[in-house]
């Protein structure tokens, strides 16, 4: 009797384990989202929300897998992967991405957009389509903007009310972006180009002084907990575009790439929501 049970157990396990094989086996396609954010991050949140309806919308036909917080590079590094194919999906800054595609830049100029409802005419209408488009000669394909909210400072050396209170401290963390870059050269100020995964240690150690960037960054990456003034600048606004490999966004037929395209466009009106502004 115990032999048999156990040949019964056997057979049994057997039998889940190639039921759990098959279902880890069932989609057809698999794709990654990386990206650099921590997952409590609203961005981290949506991307999360991306895959869970994909997969259910396409019921099961489709896996996403979302690497956070640089788990396979930095902003740079993602980019890249993107353009090989290495990665299939991102959301890097378009300030990173002005490094690929110059045309990008024009949104790095500060003060270009006034308030949240001029951002969201001009990054969700034609011109927004038009700036995304200009990714398609990078093996790139430019879905939408999902946004982060507006930019402002902290600096542990004083608060900042206006262009004179910058000069040559404090130094200040950038992302790598031409045009940033230039404009705090322009306001006799010291920029400093760091990745964002590093700008922690960086104000910790005293290698930088300052850094910029939206409410929800500042808050969940801790920034406060290093830094001792927080000037709401409001300079200038932190957009994230949702990219795809051309490839990657061809190879599943029509209406799972619909399904793909829609949740992307979904979760960015959720990071809108989330917008502190």
């Amino acid at each position: 009797m115990k032999s048999k049970l156990t040949k019964v157990s056997l057979a049994a396990a057997i039998a889940a384990a190639s039921f759990g094989m098959t279902q880890a086996q069932a989609a057809d396609y698999t794709f990654s989202f990386a990206h650099v954010l921590i997952e409590g991050y609203p961005n981290g949140q949506a991307a999360l929300r991306f895959k869970e309806e994909v997969e259910e919308k396409s019921d099961g036909r489709i896996q996403i897998d979302v690497p956070p917080a640089a788990q396979v590079g930095g902003d740079v590094e993602i980019i890249e992967q993107i353009q090989m194919g290495l990665v299939d999906i991102g959301i890097p800054p378009t300030a990173t991405l002005g490094n690929f595609e110059p045309r990008m830049q024009i949104l790095d100029l500060p003060f270009l957009i006034a308030d949240y409802d001029t951002m969201v005419k001009v990054l969700d209408g034609d011109v927004g389509r038009e700036i995304l488009d200009t990714l398609n000669d990078d093996n790139m394909y430019g879905v939408n903007f999902w946004g982060a909210g507006f930019r402002h400072m902290t600096n542990n050396v004083r608060p900042i009310h206006g262009p004179e209170d910058l000069g040559s401290d404090p130094h200040v963390r950038t992302m790598q972006a031409p045009i940033i870059i230039s404009t705090y050269e322009n306001l006799d100020a010291n920029a400093t180009a760091m990745a964002f995964t590093e700008v922690y240690n960086g104000l910790q150690q005293g290698v930088v002084e300052g850094q910029e960037n939206p409410l929800a960054n500042i808050y969940t990456m801790r920034f406060h907990e290093v830094q001792d003034y927080l000037s709401l600048t409001n300079h200038a606004y932190h957009a994230y575009a949702a990219v795809i490999n051309q490839d990657s966004r061809e190879s599943p037929p029509e209406d799972l790439q619909q399904i793909m395209l829609g949740s992307l466009r979904q979760w960015s009106r959720y990071i809108s929501s989330a917008d502190p502004r």
